[in-house]
């Protein structure tokens, strides 16, 4: 019985290998937005003359949400796939990520969370810069959807400082002194 245990263990922890397809996947979105970026900035260039302030605000915010989003993916690819699948064993390389240091499943919530409220802010105003191009009930929709995103990111965060919070109090280190 106890061989037979250790072997489901065992597969159940290979299990996780799984998400890999899920991870690569992902790089291949991210191609595509790169794709996309060098597409609209050689729009941005050639069509520059004959742009107006506004259209080319827009545009220079459509590449900058563009670029927020990558962002997303890869903090979805690499800080995922060392929570979840297996360790990258980059510590030692000088491009190594500040952030990939502090990374684990709680703050990986509230990075996404405050991804998705930044992307949603850069569609907010690119909105607001041109606002006769969208309904009323559209940029009312917007408005909503963007408090929402706020609404909820501050919640994950105020749930995961409590998490952090109750861990500390449960499982004090010897060298807390009880501040912060």
């Amino acid at each position: 019985m106890n061989t037979s245990m250790n072997t489901m263990a065992k597969f159940i922890f290979w299990s996780r290998w799984l998400q890999a397809p899920l991870y690569l996947g992902l790089i291949v979105v991210l191609a595509y937005y790169v794709y996309e970026f060098a597409v609209g900035l050689i729009h941005l260039i050639a069509t520059a003359h004959d742009m107006t302030e506004t259209a080319t605000m827009l545009q220079a915010l459509n590449l900058i949400d563009m670029v927020m989003i990558a962002n997303l993916l890869i903090m979805v690819i690499v800080g995922g796939y060392e929570i979840f699948v297996s360790r990258l064993n980059i510590r030692a390389h000088p491009d190594h990520p500040e952030w990939l240091d502090e990374v684990n499943a709680g703050t990986m919530k509230v990075k996404l969370a405050l991804a998705l409220v930044t992307i949603s802010s850069v569609h907010l105003l690119s909105t607001f810069i041109d606002p006769a191009k969208k309904e009323s009930a559209t940029v009312m929709w917007q408005v909503i959807i963007h408090l929402t995103l706020v609404i909820s990111a501050i919640a994950i965060a105020l749930t995961n400082k409590l998490i952090i919070t109750s861990r500390q109090r449960a499982f004090p280190l010897k060298h807390d002194t009880g501040n912060g």
